[in-house]
């Protein structure tokens, strides 16, 4: 019997030993387990507070970058009178502040007219381009005349558009009509013309281009817009205009988008005359506005107003290009766009058969516009803007919002310092 309870008391030892040994056996796994789980999740939240810590340094770099930019600006800005604010939202041809017939060089009468018009920026067609070598000189004694530094731009597009890929001699490629390279629907064909254009045109002195085409075509028989397309799927146009901002901008070439709001409705041509538009809002915001915002994302500086008169998307029955509900309302507060806004040419007869240089000036400068471009009279579009704003009628902060947006982008680009 004494034996039978020392073999029960060893049994039940025993098996309270491999209870006991089962119980550590799961504490350890359990314990393991989270530990290791906790031990993961601290690798986790280290590697999520140095990308928060590398966030916040950027965020705090950033601000230092815009306070620098910004200070840099304002003391720039404090030594400009009303006149030269003015003048810094003109983007003009050579010849409108030289008189000459086709500027060719950049001498004394380049430097004297700069001096008297300190415009903000210069475009040059191909009467201008007669070598490379005749090129590269005269935009670069043109940049260096000015005390504050020029936007320099070309049409320069592909196709029929192309100022310098006509010219043999300046040895620039030229592109195809932007329709053939929509047709292929290759991405990577715009982000090589855009890596094309940013290389070659920079290389040449100049850092602005008035590309690309962010059109929708949407009329067969529509001449002003045509090839210079890229298609009529406003989809497949967006990620063509996406791309070949990218490579321009990644080249230092700031990229124009035209024309605002979309001129590939329209059947007539604003060259020529009164240009409308039947689109409706709703229509526009579901399919020309894709190719834009898409731009936008990819960094483009610059947006073109067209000069069509939309008569089913606005109140104002007046050209896009001196209609706030446009570009104030539409592109900068809706669409959210921060660049440059700058009009399509004032010497387009959409402009002209309806307002003097000084009416159209004024009212594309109270609807939002930064720039204009190439007004019929350089002098009388300035003077109607000063007598504007010193009776009132545009406030001075309005010429210094849109002189410092397009200060702070020549800083960006590295022209200010």
């Amino acid at each position: 019997m004494a034996r039978l309870n020392i073999q029960r008391r060893r049994k039940k030892s025993n098996s309270g030993f491999v209870f006991l040994m089962i119980i550590l056996l799961l504490v350890s796994f359990f314990a393991g387990f989270f530990v290791g789980k906790n031990s993961g999740k601290g690798k986790t939240d280290g590697k999520e507070k140095e990308g928060k810590k590398s966030e916040q340094k950027q965020e705090q770099s950033n601000p230092n970058q815009a306070t620098d930019a910004e200070a840099a600006v304002d003391k720039l800005m404090s030594e400009m009178t009303l006149s030269d604010k003015v003048y810094q939202m003109m983007f003009v041809t050579p010849e409108s502040i030289t008189k000459v017939g086709a500027v060719v060089q950049a001498g004394e009468t380049t430097k004297n007219a700069i001096a008297a018009y300190p415009v903000g920026g210069l475009v040059y067609f191909a009467k201008n381009f007669e070598s490379r070598e005749q090129t590269v000189t005269m935009l670069q004694n043109t940049q260096s005349y000015s005390k504050i530094p020029l936007f320099i731009s070309v049409d320069e597009e592909g196709g029929r558009v192309s100022r310098l890929g006509s010219n043999q001699a300046m040895g620039v490629t030229k592109q195809p009509p932007m329709k053939e390279i929509g047709d292929t629907k290759d991405a990577q064909k715009a982000y090589a013309i855009g890596q094309t254009l940013g290389e070659e045109l920079t290389a040449l002195g100049f850092n602005t281009d008035f590309a690309p085409i962010a059109d929708v075509l949407l009329h067969a028989n529509n001449t002003e817009i045509g090839d210079r397309s890229f298609g009529s799927n406003p989809e497949e146009v967006a990620v063509m205009v996406e791309n070949i901002v990218k490579g321009m901008e990644e080249k230092g070439l700031s990229a124009t988008l035209k024309h605002f709001p979309g001129h590939g409705s329209t059947q007539t041509d604003s060259h020529t005359g009164y240009s409308e538009s039947q689109r409706t809002l709703d229509e526009l915001r579901s399919f020309e506005f894709l190719p834009f915002i898409s731009g936008f994302n990819a960094g483009a500086d610059m947006v073109m107003i067209s000069h069509m008169t939309l008569v089913n998307a606005t109140e104002e029955k007046v050209p896009c290009s001196v209609s706030k509900e446009v570009i104030t309302d539409l592109l900068k507060t809706e669409l959210g766009f921060q660049g440059v806004i700058l009009t399509d040419s004032f010497q387009m007869k959409a402009i002209t058969d309806q307002y003097t240089s000084a009416q159209a000036a004024v009212k594309a400068i109270e609807a939002g516009v930064d720039m204009i471009l190439m007004p019929q009279d350089l002098e009388a579009a300035h003077k109607g803007i000063v007598d504007a704003v010193n009776a009132g009628t545009i406030s001075q902060e309005r010429i210094d919002e849109s002189v410092k947006k397009i200060l702070m982008l020549k800083f960006e680009k590295g022209m200010l310092n």
